[in-house]
């Protein structure tokens, strides 16, 4: 594929035009007074507003979920996927809007074919709500969500699912995507606790590695840190953090990168472990003072010291954490020892596109 032809149109705006211009009136013309809800949320940069041409050569493409009641689906998803596989065009914008069939050897990757005879088999998913968010939830949108699950969601999913955009809504998606858009006041304090506690176990070990002469493990240690301080920075301003790939262009978004982001990156390329720890301390007194203009505790002390007698900076972090679980009001998330979320815990891809691997996770918290 010659990516280099493609035309600069960002997913998002493709989807919505595909969407406005070609599928609504198929839906009004064929399926008059359908109840239903449709959009482009969950999965894909072009949901995040992230894709580049790159992103353009799988997965992507004229495409959007389709959400209909529990009776319309039963009924009728069949005969709207018919109807659209009749009589959608071949291609909208210059892109096809056929896709092969998905992939075994790659995690059911589907690529955009194009077509000049016979049915189009669009990227078009159809569900009710209820079975979307259980399949990338987990969540049954009838129920309260209870701690364990608040803890166990994967991040990245509830990321997707409250970004993209929604344009029909009869059948209540938005009231759905509003339960989620951000953690509850005790949860998020209780992530934020965890945050600066996993801060706070290896403050020192980046000078002690270095003292050590074994650098690679100053590196390490270092490199962790920042990732850290870079997930603390999403908590504090309530933003969902994308996995690794889009991190570091979602962080340049929030409002303290501008200060912290030359530090963050000094600290990746210092070419010494004294230099990365006295640029870890600037960072750590930076988000001390990021953590008192929130007014969730009493102001603590955000200067540096050194870890004990040793000439290494550190905060004494836990303190922000212990001070944090004090406001915590719900008694059995402040039983909770602060592991952290599943997404705190572990960057196992895996486990975040496993769902039921997230179910099982909930002992850890119940």
């Amino acid at each position: 594929m010659d990516l280099g032809s493609i035309p600069p149109i960002k997913g998002a705006d493709l989807c919505e035009c595909f969407f406005n211009d070609v599928a609504r009136p198929i839906i009004e013309k064929f399926f008059p007074g359908l109840c239903y809800s449709a959009g482009l949320i969950g999965w894909g940069s072009d949901v995040l507003g992230y894709d580049d041409t790159m992103s353009t050569d799988h997965m992507w493409g004229p495409r959007f979920q389709l959400f209909l009641t529990e009776l319309d689906y039963h009924n009728r998803e069949k005969e709207i996927s018919r109807v659209f596989a009749e009589r959608l065009p071949y291609q909208y914008k210059g892109f096809s809007t056929h896709f092969g069939q998905p992939d075994a050897d790659d995690n059911g990757t589907r690529l955009r074919e194009p077509i000049k005879t016979g049915c189009v088999d669009p990227l078009i998913d159809i569900y009710t709500l209820e079975n979307y968010f259980e399949l990338n939830l987990g969540w049954k949108t009838s129920e309260e969500i209870s701690i364990p699950q608040w803890l166990t969601f994967s991040e990245y999913s509830l990321l997707g699912l409250t970004s993209g955009r929604v344009y029909h809504d009869d059948l209540g998606l938005e009231l759905i995507r509003k339960k989620i858009s951000y953690y509850p006041r005790d949860i998020w304090i209780w992530l934020l606790a965890s945050q600066w506690k996993m801060l706070a176990e290896e403050e020192p070990l980046v000078g002690r590695c270095g003292y050590y002469g074994d650098d690679i493990g100053s590196r390490l240690v270092a490199a962790r840190q920042v990732q850290r301080l870079m997930r603390l920075g999403f908590l504090m301003e309530k933003r969902y953090a994308p996995y690794s790939k889009w991190l570091g262009t979602a962080y340049k978004e929030l409002e303290t990168a501008p200060e912290l982001l030359p530090l963050l990156e000094t600290v990746l390329t210092a070419g010494t472990w004294s230099e990365r720890d006295e640029l870890l301390a600037r960072v750590y007194t930076v988000m001390a003072e990021r953590h008192n203009t929130l007014g969730l505790t009493e102001v603590l002390e955000t200067h540096t010291q050194n870890f004990f007698n040793r000439p290494f900076h550190v905060l004494y972090a836990e303190r922000f954490a212990s001070a944090l679980v004090s406001r915590i009001e719900n008694p059995e998330l402040r039983s909770i020892p602060l592991i952290g979320s599943v997404t705190q815990l572990t960057d196992s891809v895996a486990l975040y596109d496993d769902v039921s691997l997230g179910k099982k996770m909930r002992n850890l918290y119940d």
